[in-house]
């Protein structure tokens, strides 16, 4: 269950922020598929978490778009990791419609568990 956090600055508009969020569940889920976790192409609530924010007064960043991925560490996503991150920027990219887009994928050993 990966959680993504998307900070936006103001030059990105209400439609490329709607695409993001219709988009991101598939992408994200795609590029973090695995044998220890396989994507069935069928989301159910709390298979993903998207939070969007405006960047802040005080925040500082050269990007237009920032994606932020947290996923459980298993052996097979550490191995192509690169490749997984690379592979989200090139469609939040797409998606946004501006290259100024910066991905960031973390791994972490971690446990997920919710209620119905």
């Amino acid at each position: 269950m990966p959680i993504i956090e998307v900070t936006y600055g103001p030059q990105i508009e209400e439609d490329q922020l709607l695409r993001l969020k219709r988009a991101l569940p598939h992408a994200v889920s795609l590029a973090i598929d695995c044998p220890e976790e396989p994507y069935d192409w069928a989301l159910r609530p709390g298979d993903v978490e998207i939070r969007f924010r405006p960047r802040g007064p005080y925040d500082v960043s050269g990007l237009e778009v920032v994606v932020e991925i947290r996923s459980k560490w298993f052996p097979s996503r550490d191995e192509t990791r690169q490749e997984r991150c690379d592979q989200l920027c090139d469609a939040v990219v797409e998606v946004a419609a501006t290259p100024s887009v910066g991905v960031y994928l973390s791994l972490p050993i971690a446990a997920w568990s919710q209620g119905e």
